[in-house]
């Protein structure tokens, strides 16, 4: 590993992202290109930057982590992605990998471990924090299994772009503010909106705001 390497960090707890800089530039010597706290920015920061390496929260506001990943590995995939995360859940890991992040570790592991995923991820192989229940690390690199029937769960029908409007709609953004976020009309919002409900079978905003968390989106 050598001292040219880019970082993005993208985490919107500030204490964090400080330790994630301090880890970055002083433990392996590398530069962190820039700071991100909302999951709408992260594609064009990874546009202005290209970094070889994101340190991803899976948490974020404005979009969902897994779909940060899957949005920037599609355009760039040699980027490494490192999921930094506060949850355990094995379903969240499954994702993360799915959409095509290198490595998943735990906010409350340790420094070794996090730096042993940077390790693994920029070298090519997977790695799972050993502390999230039911995943191990595969040192073989073998392509990611995702769960038995996933693929028949009606979000794996929505877009991304539809996606995006169903977390922005759980957190309570309007059509307008939406349009004007994701840099669209508010009749393509209105339109991604109404998809999106129809193939979730969802008739109300309450109903939206459920599968958000059924989803994972809202932690």
């Amino acid at each position: 590993m050598t001292g040219c390497t880019g970082v993005i960090i993208v985490e919107d707890h500030e204490l964090l992202a400080d330790g994630l800089c301090r880890l970055i530039e002083d433990d392996l010597g590398w530069s962190v290109l820039a700071r991100v706290t909302n999951g709408l920015d992260v594609y064009r920061a990874c546009v202005v930057h290209r970094p070889a390496l994101l340190m991803l929260d899976l948490g974020l506001p404005g979009m969902d982590g897994v779909d940060v990943i899957r949005q920037c590995v599609q355009r760039w995939p040699e980027l490494r992605v490192v999921v930094h995360s506060a949850s355990d859940d094995g379903e969240r890991a499954r994702q993360s990998l799915d959409a095509g992040a290198s490595a998943f570790v735990l906010k409350s592991s340790s420094r070794e471990t996090l730096l042993s995923a940077v390790g693994f991820a920029m070298r090519g192989e997977r790695f799972v924090d050993p502390a999230v229940f039911g995943i191990v690390h595969d040192p073989g690199g073998m392509p990611f299994t995702p769960s038995p029937g996933a693929v028949e769960l009606p979000e794996k029908l929505l877009t991304l772009r539809e996606r995006q409007v169903l977390k922005l709609v759980a957190e309570g953004q309007r059509n307008r503010d939406i349009a004007q976020l994701l840099s669209i009309s508010v009749k393509t919002v209105e339109t991604h909106r109404l998809n999106m409900m129809r193939k979730l079978d969802a008739h109300n905003v309450a109903d939206i705001v459920n599968w958000a968390h059924r989803l994972r989106m809202m932690l």
